[in-house]
């Protein structure tokens, strides 16, 4: 099985509930919390993706969605 690496992000919320997004690493374990910051957080609409999917194939998805002018929330 070939590996590759990824970054989980979870989230809670006040409600209580709470969110795991799992994508492609954006920050290296060698950066401290100084050498990176959160500039904007995109959401998009996708809710449904097919079960075969690879996360490629889904960072693609998120990307294109995010390039199109009407494409996501933020």
């Amino acid at each position: 099985m070939s590996m590759q690496a990824v970054q989980m992000v979870i989230i809670d919320l006040d409600d209580g509930s709470r969110g795991v997004f799992i994508g492609t690493p954006i920050t290296a374990d060698q950066f401290g919390d100084d050498d990176c910051t959160v500039e904007q957080v995109w959401f998009t609409n996708i809710h449904m993706i097919p079960k075969q999917a690879t996360l490629e194939q889904l960072v693609e998805m998120a990307l294109a969605q995010i390039q199109s002018p009407s494409g996501f929330l933020q």
